[in-house]
């Protein structure tokens, strides 16, 4: 035993003595240093110091230079603080001015007193931690987080067994740990940061390994891409842990129950990942926490009236938001009387808010004493606004919006005067704003903005809301009504009034507003021009809408806005040139006004970071500048509905981003440039309605994001190509019509599965129409959901798709609900053949158009299976037979055209075929009975006739039989079951009986003039 004992000491004597070794030969260091001055200027010599502040590094007294700490009576150096005061996020221009860089010197290791190193928030320009750190054996407190430090973390700094704080965080990812084994050997660790280190290779094995650390107390892990679950250890070691922070990871696994054990928990921050599962009701039992955040892991699941039963005894924060939380506000919510801070944000709690809640007598008289800040905002919330709201004397920040709330805002939440913010937009509130609200002088951000609120808005709305930044009142109907000479106390970064009724003058208070920067006044109500002096005052706004208005005059060029501006003065009464505006602006929308003139020549030079321009719906002229090629980063083009002249300039395929180009309706001719085709993001492309000649470009098989392709009204010729059905998966939208195509429909074109609208109408188009085009995938769905068909967003904006389609013998632009359109348009072709059977497979098809072609053959007898059709035109073409049955079962067909063609025999009149009048079957001349004056002729016809009339005969005695029958029967009931309360008061049952009369009355004239309408058919 002995023996076993003295080999176990020689062993740890061994590794004791290799560290030291270690510590010693492989690091390279002055051996001339003598002191731990010495040692302090060697590191200096080291740093690179752009501020000088290591300029007190001189003399003798080393203890006395900046960041440097002595032990007292042996003046050996045990702290070394040379942080940087600033964030590279929050102050860069001071960061970069006060950080340190260069290297690190090992000469440090000679300072063997020393207990505390920071470094952090400098910038040692990605250089690896030194591994000499590691032999610092006294270091209890190391902190390198945010220092520019790259790489793997060395293993050795597990020797640092005295290390009490070890902070290495990172705010960039650039540090890696290959593996935790090495921290074991920090057996005196409380404190570990380790936020913003990749972990990820470090697998399901760091709990075990943390777990060994008994003294450990708080542990940072956020943003360290650690995944999957979290490993339950056999035990648990470290009880002492009070804070546990493992967010924005990628965890995907139940919330780790072995949590709830460890009774010492203060602080739990489990956000930002992808737990799911029942939110454990363990959690409100643990009697030290106080914050919680389970916020935004979508998957997990519970409801309020369970998490929220009793205890929770100390919780002070709790956000609960975009859990997936369920049920209704609980009212006993009001026992936490430690609470601070609620958030439920983004669930699916619904009902009404509760009108009190319940308290205890530890939280004495006052609701929720404590609470500062409630967000319930993304709830299915209803029911007016509570009372109890108004006596949360602490609030600072108030969070319902995007709920179904009700009613009016109390006046007495005007009372709470700590409200720094208050969000109640998007709900339902009405009636008016309290002008109480006035007298919140801490106010800073008020959003009461798409709710039904009216009435007039006056001074005293504003009087002491001296602090106010941000003020979002739109999609309202408020009145301002202030004097002409009114100075707001508040000075407005942000103000939000569109839809709002500020006209018809500009609002001259406005004048006092130099700070704004976002400012929407769109829809307003305003008539006049817009004032010089709003133009020496806009060169920081980088946002502004004035569009739907009825503003006049010229516009200033150029237009004087800040730096990546974004400009919406679309839908006015503008005239004049266009303007310009800085290089830097981003979004230009002047559609919808009377501008005329060229587009400058330079505006792609001038503007070249546009990233949405519209310039649709002017009187401009001239050619498309080629400057606009410069506009290398634009993803949304519009100058449609123009009179722009001459040929596409090749150099728009320089707009590597486009998404939308829209040069529809104008006067372009030639070609369409071959070099479109390297727009490989195009989504969107409309030509429409202009001279464009030649053939479709061959390159534009690149375009395979494409979703929509009009070039209709245009004087394109050739065959369709068939590479068109191979190149374009993705294709919405095909709209070819009215140009001198010629040859046969490619069956190729079938391969577009996603194709809606297939418009093709008024070429040279022949031969036979494809039976393959009964397999077109995106017609054979019916489509239920309206999905609005928006490209380019770019902070609000967006170009809307719109398309001319011939329906119901009309021709209607379509956008808002163009999505639902399912649209098939061969008209006025030369096409010839049967009608494809396999057509009656799309069963999606809500507009078939063949008209005016050479098709022959009968209808379909399963046309029926055609279930969406709202329009079918088959007029003139050499049709045959009789019009199937079964086409009377089309319940949605508000338009039917069969004329001019050679159908025959007795028209089913019946269904919804008896809809429609004469001029839907003209030009047929075998064709007989109604709604044609022709009559049938000889037995079989009479005897059809006859059966037609004698089922219209039997349905109409069906509901003879039903109508008399539920008219008695409603009669009977609702004149007997209420008898014996009527007969309790005469005026009652006066009434009743009155009311009785008259629908008795109505019904017997609607009766009566359904029977004489249907003998007057016979």
């Amino acid at each position: 035993m002995r023996i076993i004992s003295i080999i176990g000491f020689i062993l740890v004597s061994l590794c004791v003595i290799r560290k030291e070794v270690s510590c010693n030969s492989d690091i390279r260091f002055n051996t001339n240093l003598e002191s731990d001055r010495d040692v302090l200027i060697d590191f200096k010599n080291g740093i690179k110091d752009p501020n000088n502040q290591l300029s007190s590094w001189k003399g003798s007294n080393y203890c006395q230079w900046h960041g440097i700490n002595c032990e007292n009576e042996t003046r050996a150096i045990v702290s070394i603080d040379l942080r940087n005061p600033y964030s590279r996020w929050n102050a860069y221009n001071s960061w970069s001015l006060m950080s340190l860089s260069g290297e690190i010197r090992p000469s440090l290791i000679k300072l063997r007193s020393l207990q505390y190193l920071d470094l952090s928030f400098n910038s040692f320009d990605d250089i690896p931690i030194p591994q000499f750190l590691g032999c610092l054996k006294n270091l209890q407190y190391l902190n390198l987080s945010c220092a520019g430090f790259s790489g793997a973390i060395p293993s050795n700094l597990g020797n640092l067994s005295n290390l009490q704080y070890l902070d290495l965080s990172s705010q960039l990812p650039h540090l890696f740990a290959n593996n935790l084994e090495w921290m074991v050997g920090l057996v005196s660790l409380k404190y570990l940061h380790m936020n913003g280190v990749d972990m990820s290779m470090e697998g399901f094995d760091w709990v075990e390994v943390l777990n060994k650390l008994p003294y450990l107390t708080e542990l940072h892990l956020s943003d360290c891409n650690l995944f999957g679950s979290i490993s339950s250890p056999s035990f648990i070691n470290f009880t002492s842990l009070t804070i546990i922070s493992i967010s924005y990871n990628n965890f995907d696994f139940e919330f780790p129950q072995w949590l709830l054990n460890i009774s010492s928990l203060v602080f739990v921050d489990v956000s930002f990942n992808h737990l799911y599962g029942m939110i454990p009701l363990g959690l409100k039992e643990l009697p030290n926490l106080q914050y919680l955040d389970l916020s935004w892991n979508r998957n997990l699941r519970g409801g309020l009236s369970q998490l929220f039963s009793k205890s929770w005894r100390k919780i002070e924060v709790l956000n609960l938001g975009r859990s997936n939380l369920h049920g209704w506000f609980p009212n006993y919510i009001g026992r936490l009387c430690h609470l601070q801070f609620l958030s439920m944000d983004g669930n699916n709690l619904k009902g009404s808010l509760p009108k009190s809640l319940e308290g205890i007598q530890n939280c004495g008289p006052k609701t929720l004493p404590n609470l500062t800040i409630l967000c319930l905002s993304n709830n299915q919330f209803d029911g007016e606004l509570p009372e109890w709201l108004s006596r949360l004397e602490n609030l600072v920040e108030l969070s319902m919006s995007h709920n179904k709330l009700q009613g009016p805002i109390p006046a007495s939440l005007g009372t709470l005067q700590h409200l720094t913010s208050i969000s109640l937009a998007h709900n339902e509130l009405n009636g008016s704003l309290p002008d109480s609200f006035g007298q919140l002088s801490e106010l800073s951000f008020f959003d009461v903005s798409c709710n039904r609120l009216a009435g007039s808005l006056s001074e005293e709305h504003f009087l002491k809301l001296i602090r106010l930044n941000e003020l979002h009142l739109g999609s309202n109907s408020f009145i301002l009504n202030v004097s002409s000479n009114w100075i707001p106390p508040f000075q407005l970064f942000e103000l939000g009034m569109n839809s709002c009724n500020l006209g018809p003058s500009f609002p001259t208070w406005l004048r006092s507003q130099k700070k704004v920067w976002d400012l929407d006044l769109s829809n307003a109500s305003i008539s006049s021009c817009i004032p010089n002096w709003f133009w020496d005052i806009s060169s920081n706004i980088v946002r502004l809408n004035l569009s739907h208005n009825k503003l006049q005059g010229q516009l200033p060029n150029p237009l004087n806005v800040g730096p990546a501006a974004y400009i919406d003065l679309s839908s006015n009464l503008f005239e004049g040139p266009i303007p310009l505006s800085n290089q830097y602006l981003q979004l230009l929308d002047l559609s919808n006004n009377f501008f005329s003139g060229p587009i400058p020549l330079s505006i792609g030079e001038f503007m070249p970071y546009l990233s949405f321009l519209s310039l649709s719906g002017n009187q401009i002229n001239g050619p498309v500048p080629p400057s606009i090629g410069h506009m290398r980063i634009a993803a949304v083009i519009d100058l449609s509905r123009n009179s722009l002249a001459g040929s596409i300039p090749w150099t728009l395929s320089n707009c590597s981003h486009l998404i939308v180009l829209d040069l529809g309706n104008n006067n372009l001719s030639g070609a369409i440039p071959q070099s479109f085709g390297s727009l490989r993001l195009l989504q969107s492309l409309h030509l429409r309605n202009n001279k464009l000649s030649g053939e479709l470009p061959f390159s534009f098989c690149n375009l395979s994001n494409l979703e929509t392709l009009d070039l209709s009204y245009n004087r394109l010729s050739g065959n369709i190509p068939a590479w068109v059905g191979a190149a374009f998966m993705n294709l919405r939208i095909l709209n070819l019509r009215f140009n001198a195509f010629t040859g046969g429909l490619p069956f190729e074109l079938s391969n577009l599965s996603s194709l809606h609208v297939l418009d093709l109408a008024g070429n040279h188009l022949s031969r036979s129409i494809p039976p393959t085009f009964g397999d077109l995938k995106a017609m054979d769905q019916e489509e239920t959901i309206n999905k609005y068909l928006l490209y380019g967003r770019l902070a609000g904006h967006y170009y809307e798709e719109r398309l001319v389609v011939s329906t119901k013998g009309q021709i209607l632009e379509y956008t808002k609900t163009l999505s639902l359109i399912v649209s098939m348009d061969l008209s006025n072709n030369k096409l010839s053949g049967e009608f494809p059977k396999k057509l009656t497979n799309l069963r999606g098809l809500v507009i078939l158009n063949l008209s005016s072609n050479c098709i022959n053959g009968s209808i379909p007898e399963n046309i029926s299976g055609m279930r969406q059709l709202a329009s079918l035109d088959l007029s003139s073409n050499n049709l045959s037979g009789v019009i199937p049955r079964s086409m009377s079962s089309l319940s949605y067909l508000g338009y039917l055209n069969l004329s001019n063609n050679n159908l025959s025999g007795v028209i089913p009149f019946i269904g919804q075929i008896a809809t429609f009048d004469a001029s839907a079957f003209y030009g047929n001349p075998g064709l007989c009975g109604a709604p044609l004056v022709t009559k049938c002729e000889g037995e079989n016809q009479d005897q059809g006739q006859s059966t037609v009339d004698q089922e219209e005969e039997n349905d109409n005695g069906f509901i003879d039989e039903w109508f008399y029958l539920s008219v008695g029967l409603g009669f009977a009931v609702g004149t007997l079951f209420p008898f014996f309360i009527l007969a309790l008061k005469r005026s009652w049952c006066e009434a009743y009986f009155s009311f009785v009369d008259k629908i008795v009355n109505k019904l017997g004239l609607a009766r009566r003039g359904a029977t004489n309408g249907r003998n007057q058919r016979g």
